[in-house]
């Protein structure tokens, strides 16, 4: 009785305006409420890093093999590298194909077969050095990785 006496007390006081400020139930409850809105707006937003990581990937893929048809277009009898997309040839008179290598670790990294295929390695495992993989398009598969045929290869990947 004591406990509800007290109370009653209290409240009337708070209702005469002598008391000021929030009571530790309501302030727990605030907290309850905004941590419950966190989590929602974290949960919400988790997708939204994969819908990117597959935009870039599609971005970089487009952008990398376009340098590759322009390098081939100028150089017809040489295969292409990263260093020659990077640096040009020679023969072109050491024209840049494209401004960097694209790499999006841990998501996924691009490189070129030794045959000049891009190829795409998802998630990225640090395997290829420089660009490179070293390896031919049918040795891909060894690797996780596989030969870049457009924007379905980022869509249908798992990038989160």
């Amino acid at each position: 009785m004591n406990l509800l006496a007290n109370y009653r007390r209290l409240r009337r006081r708070r209702e005469l305006g002598e008391i000021n400020g929030f009571t530790l139930i309501e302030l727990l409850i605030v907290m309850v409420v905004l941590g419950i809105l966190a989590a929602v707006v974290i949960f919400a937003l988790g997708g939204i890093t994969g819908q990117s990581a597959t935009s870039a990937c599609q971005a970089d893929g487009s952008t990398v093999s376009t340098a590759i048809q322009a390098f081939v277009t100028q150089n017809p009898s040489v295969t292409p590298t990263e260093d020659g997309l990077l640096h040009g040839t020679a023969a072109d008179g050491n024209t840049a194909y494209i401004q960097s290598w694209p790499s999006n670790d841990p998501h996924y990294e691009f490189a070129l077969t030794s045959d000049g295929q891009l190829a795409i390695q998802f998630p990225s495992t640090d395997l290829w050095t420089n660009g490179e993989t070293g390896d031919t398009a049918a040795n891909l598969t060894g690797l996780g990785a596989e030969l870049y045929q457009g924007a379905d290869t980022c869509a249908n990947a798992n990038l989160t």
